[in-house]
């Protein structure tokens, strides 16, 4: 059961709210962590448990949006509900560091919830969370490297690679929050090429072949033409699969 925002009201300051709902989603999505919220938190949650998002698991997202603008927390905790598990992969897969997984994952879903009066109800919720989450893993990102991210123009282009190639390679990588070690070769080895990836370049990858976004959608959430979209896809492309090739002759010699 999802436990969402059951905690928040006007009365919390920011920092409150802050702490509040790093506990209740680090309670919901990260089971292993639990012992570290302690028995008084817990106990916490556990007087909020009865209450859930009955008959709200089919309704629209721009209706949760609305619901949620007027007041209903209920439909902030459904929001969270249906967003958490793609949207903890997608950083997941975008940032090593676990910490900061969970840092940029909790103020993401903290700058919805008080975006409440600002909503654009004409735009679809998917790709605007997954713009505020791009934008704070890049933010993170920097903080962390400390160093501009290397030019698409010094990428060399892979040749005549095979989209269906690069597609059956990208698929078989599906990872949970519990697959902590794979012992599968591939994934394995999907997994490095696109950590050791550019950020714009892993980006758009994951953003492409993971979460399955439309071109527009990328352009919206990466603030870029769809013209760029197309072409820094291609770049990506070209190079996970210059990589994966390096890769294989790797293994073949050794």
């Amino acid at each position: 059961m999802s436990i969402g925002s059951h905690y928040y009201s006007k009365r919390f300051c920011r920092n409150q709210a802050k702490f509040s709902i790093y506990l209740v989603l680090l309670f919901d999505i990260i089971p292993h962590r639990k012992h570290e919220i302690g028995l008084a938190t817990e106990s916490f949650f556990l007087m909020y448990e009865s209450k859930d998002n009955t008959g709200l698991d089919k309704t629209s997202d721009s209706e949760l949006l609305e619901r949620y603008r007027k007041g209903e927390e209920a439909a902030f905790r459904e929001i969270v509900s249906r967003y958490k598990n793609s949207l903890y992969s997608f950083l997941r897969r975008f940032i090593s560091q676990q910490d900061v997984v969970e840092d940029v994952f909790q103020e993401t879903f903290l700058q919805l919830y008080s975006s409440r009066d600002s909503f654009d109800l004409d735009r679809p919720l998917r790709p605007w969370l997954f713009t505020i989450a791009a934008n704070k893993a890049k933010d993170a990102l920097r903080k962390i490297q400390r160093q501009a991210t290397m030019s698409m123009g010094t990428m060399a282009d892979a040749g005549d690679v095979s989209m269906d190639e690069v597609v059956n390679i990208l698929t078989s990588y599906e990872t949970t929050p519990e697959d902590e070690v794979s012992r599968d070769e591939t994934s394995v080895r999907v997994r490095q090429i696109i950590a050791e990836m550019p950020d714009n370049l892993r980006e758009i990858l994951l953003l492409a072949y993971f979460e399955q976004f439309s071109y527009k959608h990328m352009a919206e959430i990466l603030s870029i033409p769809i013209g760029t979209v197309k072409s820094r896809l291609h770049t990506a492309v070209a190079h996970f699969m210059k990589k994966w090739k390096a890769a294989d002759r790797g293994n073949n010699n050794t």
